[in-house]
């Protein structure tokens, strides 16, 4: 049973998470058919950011995962977040309402992310390394999803939003009626909007958040300028079709995290969670700095390093996550969660409007170097948890290879 809702879940979060990522896909169209600017090119990822921050801190203060139902948050969060998304589409011609629509959007969304992760470590226990790497990928899929379809070309900017939205009502539909709750589901929360400041208190937990937001500070800049990192050093390379080719790259650099989220898991699973995200940000943090010295040269060599930059940038995101489900509080797991993605998301803005500052000060030789400190914050944290008796909770751990 746990591995038929493994797969189902995992559709439906590949499915909801298309919404994330939709507007970004078609932003070099919409930088011409709206005029924007660079600042405008990056509001329209951060409004989604934003909104998220202000879903998962209101989610968080409230409980919300944990008095009600994940599965029922999980698909009403989805439907209504489609609506919002596919009304840009189908109404909007211009910024300023497309940024309040994505702010909703995001909103939604963090009722999507954190309570499929609870539902899922619901279902797993020895293995939940695994299997929210499983989910996690498949988010990064979704992630990735718009930039193929805008690859392949057989559709508009409207109709790719309109089917992002499709794609999170069908998600909304697997969760509510395929997916069931784990024997490992706990719902005996009441309301304490004080949580949030106890779960910090929490030294474990509280060095895992730590690693988290190292993480999150390179991740999301990534995904979100990758493509144009990649468009600009494919024409500046004189390749044909850079709009095209730097699209399908850009799938495949983001995709392949899926992978590395599996991969990831499996050797959390059995060597431990905090020595693999060490190893995987010490090669991401690596990429931040190799990438720019390739801008605007050996455009194949560039795209393999792009490719283990995918693989380990987001293969670390499901550890952290699952480390708190082990050392946090079992009543308010979802809480705890959703606590660790808003401040991972509120931080992501940050640097994901300093890299076209980045650009303009350094070009795009160096500007992606200044995301590597955020790796090495998270390498430091994660060995300090390494050290601490209480890693003894985190699944995977083994005490004789501790360093």
């Amino acid at each position: 049973m746990k591995w038929r809702i493994l797969v189902l879940l995992s559709i439906a979060e590949l499915l909801g998470m298309a919404l994330w990522f939709s507007a970004s896909a078609v932003t070099p169209t919409l930088e011409t058919e709206w005029h924007l600017s660079d600042s405008g090119k990056a509001w329209l990822t951060m409004s989604v950011q934003i909104g998220f921050v202000v879903g998962a801190f209101l989610s968080a203060l409230l409980n919300v995962s944990d008095i009600f139902n994940a599965r029922y948050v999980f698909s009403l969060s989805a439907f209504i977040g489609a609506i919002f998304n596919g009304a840009i589409g189908l109404f909007v011609n211009s910024i300023e309402p497309a940024l309040v629509l994505r702010f909703l959007t995001g909103v939604c969304l963090a009722g999507v992310y954190p309570p499929g992760m609870k539902i899922m470590a619901s279902w797993f226990k020895l293995d939940r390394g695994m299997a929210i790497g499983v989910l996690v990928g498949a988010l990064t899929v979704g992630a990735a999803s718009p930039h193929l379809l805008k690859a392949l070309g057989s559709l508009n900017w409207r109709e790719l939003m309109l089917t992002a939205s499709i794609l999170s009502i069908i998600a909304s539909l697997i969760c509510f009626v395929f997916v069931k709750d784990g024997p490992y589901y706990d719902q005996g929360a009441t309301f304490d909007w004080r949580y949030i400041g106890r779960s910090l208190d929490n030294q474990g937990v509280r060095l895992a958040n730590s690693g988290y937001l190292g993480h999150m500070w390179e991740l999301y800049a990534v995904w979100t300028w990758i493509p144009i990192f990649l468009f600009e050093s494919f024409k500046n390379s004189g390749i044909a079709n850079s709009a095209t080719w730097s699209a399908l790259s850009s799938f495949a650099v983001i995709g392949v995290g899926g992978i590395g989220c599996v991969l990831a898991g499996i050797l959390a699973d059995r060597y431990g969670r905090t020595t693999i995200t060490i190893v995987s940000m010490v090669i991401s943090g690596s990429c931040c700095i190799l990438a720019g010295m390739l801008f605007g040269n050996y455009p194949i060599v560039l795209f393999i390093l792009c490719l283990i930059w995918g693989f380990t940038v987001i293969s670390d995101s499901a550890q952290f996550s699952a480390s708190i489900t082990e050392l946090g509080d079992p009543d308010y797991v979802g809480t705890a969660l959703t606590l660790q993605t808003c401040m991972g998301f509120l931080l992501t803005m940050v640097s994901i409007r300093l890299i076209p500052v980045f650009v303009n000060w350094l070009s795009w030789h160096w500007a992606f170097s200044l995301l590597a400190i955020g790796p090495f914050f998270g390498v430091l944290s994660m060995y300090r948890l390494k050290r601490l008796p209480v890693s003894a909770k985190i699944g995977g751990e083994r005490k004789q290879s501790r360093f």
